[in-house]
């Protein structure tokens, strides 16, 4: 179901396998979790998106801007997708 749930992120550099395990838990499962960063794309450590990888969720790091549209597209489509964004 369509849910609003307060994510307890900062900035880019907060973003960690332990922050991300709200995407992990919901239900029904997520296929895709598109990240907006803020202003800018920010690099992840590469080891946490492959522990969302190996969970089955692929990850979209994107500026807020863009990870809005792309959300947006992706719920258009019917796809199983949440969104984890950082005000620019």
């Amino acid at each position: 179901p369509r849910s609003i749930l307060q994510w307890n992120v900062g900035s880019h550099r907060d973003i960690s396998h332990e922050s991300l395990s709200l995407f992990r838990l919901l239900e029904p499962k997520i296929e895709i979790l598109v990240l907006g960063t803020g202003d800018r794309v920010e690099r992840l450590h590469p080891a946490t998106l492959k522990q969302m990888r190996e969970c089955g969720i692929a990850v979209e790091v994107q500026d807020t801007a863009n990870a809005c549209a792309t959300f947006n597209f992706l719920m258009n489509e019917r796809r199983m997708v949440a969104a984890g964004l950082i005000p620019p």
